[in-house]
């Protein structure tokens, strides 16, 4: 049975389009059979994994499915065994659309993803930084959730809001949605970090992954190249603590 994650947090710049990317390549590369949707109008998953992405209109993206609710657009990504539903910058228009629309507009996702997903082992969707209506369907389509957290006190505070927020999906619209931890990634030698870490554990003692994620120029150098880590740099300390992360969560 597959197994549906969101990577989410209601806060931009904390890794969770890397962390998307290198969950659902890491998993492939070990030859699972993966869905990555990217619910993000920024796109950036879909730019590194999609070769041919500047040629994609918008008919060719998730933007059917959650604005005209047609089938997912399921292509063939740059690496082995994982599939990507592309994102477009124009899925900015979910927002508007289906504020004005009471039928069932939480479960556009869900509704076209339930006609597929048995296909994969795990599916993994790359939510946007806000809570919109992009994340309550990825939230409503989930089992699981990963909240990416990087060091500072914006950043720590954005889990609270968070939290809520997945409290609020649960009671509503999605009551088996499971919390399966806070992910701390770029981290690095400093007091904020440090300090950081302890808040984050001590609010949730409970749903802080083992696993920490390194900061690493090798990242950003991967998506430059529109690359995933394993296939740039499969040494690095990125690659290697996404596959203790992989290790954690997902064998």
């Amino acid at each position: 049975m597959s197994k549906v994650y969101s990577i989410s947090i209601q806060k931009g710049g904390t890794g969770k389009t890397s962390t998307s990317i290198s969950i659902a390549s890491g998993l492939a590369r070990r030859g699972k059979k993966v869905l990555l949707i990217d619910i993000d109008a920024q796109a950036n998953a879909s730019r590194v994994l999609v070769p041919e992405y500047k040629d994609l209109k918008k008919e060719d993206t998730v933007y059917v499915t959650m604005l005209l609710r047609r089938p997912l657009t399921i292509r063939s990504s740059n690496v082995p065994n994982l599939d990507i539903v592309p994102s477009h910058i124009f899925l900015s228009e979910t927002d508007m659309s289906l504020a004005s629309s009471l039928d069932h507009r939480e479960a556009r996702l869900k509704v076209q993803l339930d006609k597929v997903k048995d296909k994969y082992e795990f599916i993994i969707i790359d939510c946007p930084p806000a809570l919109s209506w992009q994340t309550i369907n990825a939230l409503t389509a989930s089992d699981f959730i990963i909240a990416v957290v990087e060091p500072g006190g914006f950043e720590i505070d954005s889990t609270i809001q968070f939290s809520k927020t997945v409290k609020q999906v649960q009671d509503e619209f999605n009551p088996g949605l499971v919390l399966r931890g806070f992910l701390f990634a770029k981290s690095d030698p400093t007091n904020n970090t440090k300090i950081s870490l302890n808040l984050l554990r001590q609010a949730y003692p409970e749903h802080v992954l083992n696993t920490i994620i390194p900061r690493n120029v090798d990242m950003k150098d991967a998506n430059l190249t529109k690359k995933d880590i394993f296939a740039y740099n499969p040494h690095s300390k990125a690659a290697e603590a996404y596959q203790r992360l992989i290790d954690e969560v997902f064998v």
